[in-house]
């Protein structure tokens, strides 16, 4: 087949197709004000695999064959926009109040596992800043409350008993890919400061890599949000400016699944632009310092 050198029209019922295809697929809904972004990569999708209608191109899609198809339309509608220490007070907040709280809990209890969820992760830079601020947290928690545990030479990252598992999970392969490599570039370390580079980042030439340590704290793998197969029993759930892809419907389900997917009185963070109000009655919002997130309630009896 030809390769188109100049854009096929697509019809109405054409987009109605793919547009629903998508969204069943990923949950991702394009309404007016995106629609030309949804056009614009299933233009690019069509030259580069030559195919000649938009409703072929979805036949490919929904045939056997057009799996992984299907995966790099999806891969080509997230925008993988991600930075270290993003949206701060937040991650005060989560630093300072959340998990303070969450370990003091967990001491009382004898539980001395802590799990968070990076969810829509990107590129990495989200789980390994919540990794490198746990670690400095637990540091601080354990010279203040000190445990009658041996401590290995030379001193690990995270103190004994504790052990701290990082999931993070993305619904593109070559943003994960990036992610696992964990080498990243002068602008992209602009908001992480020396003391940071110092103790969790190795220059290697060009590049900073993060030191092997902090990434084995961080298990990445593939999950899309609309499937029923997801990590419990986390203890916080990051998942931050993935919402603002979804309409109401699925932004409810979604909720649903994250409230399920919590432990008891887990912490639930989305994005500075997001909300559960009006979504959900499963939450209380906390407020403090420009920083926000949401708790989730137990329900009674």
């Amino acid at each position: 087949m030809a390769t188109p050198s100049v854009d096929i029209t697509i019809t109405e019922p054409e987009l109605k197709l793919l547009q629903t295809l998508v969204y069943q697929e990923c949950g991702m809904y394009f309404d007016e004000r995106r629609v030309h972004f949804l056009q614009d990569r299933l233009q690019r999708r069509l030259k580069t695999t030559g195919i000649d209608t938009f409703y072929n191109y979805y036949r490919l899609l929904t045939s056997h064959q057009g799996k992984e198809e299907l995966a790099a339309l999806l891969e080509n509608l997230t925008v993988n926009e991600t930075s270290f220490f993003r949206t701060k007070p937040q991650l005060e907040m989560f630093q300072k109040t959340v998990l303070e709280q969450i370990l003091n809990h967990k001491q009382q209890r004898r539980d001395w596992t802590l799990r968070v969820w990076s969810a829509g992760c990107s590129t990495g830079q989200e789980p390994y800043t919540l990794a490198m601020l746990i670690c400095d947290a637990l540091a601080y928690y354990y010279l203040r409350n000190p445990l009658p545990f041996e401590m290995p030479t030379p001193k690990p990252l995270i103190p004994p008993p504790w052990k701290v598992e990082i999931l993070a999970s993305d619904i593109s392969y070559s943003a994960l890919r990036m992610a696992q490599e964990a080498t990243y570039n002068d602008t992209q370390m602009e908001p992480v400061d020396y003391t940071y580079r110092l103790r969790y980042f190795d220059k290697a030439g060009e590049r900073y890599a993060l030191k092997k340590n902090i990434k084995e704290l961080v298990h990445f793998d593939f999950h899309n949000l609309k499937t029923e197969f997801l990590p419990q029993r986390n203890d916080v759930i990051f998942c931050r400016n993935v919402m603002i892809y979804f309409d109401d419907a699925e932004q409810k389900r979604l909720i649903e699944k994250f409230h399920r997917c919590l432990a008891p009185e887990g912490y639930l963070f989305v994005g500075h632009a997001e909300s559960l109000f009006g979504l959900t009655d499963k939450f209380k919002m906390i407020h403090l310092n420009n920083g926000t997130c949401y708790q989730k309630i137990e329900a009674n009896g």
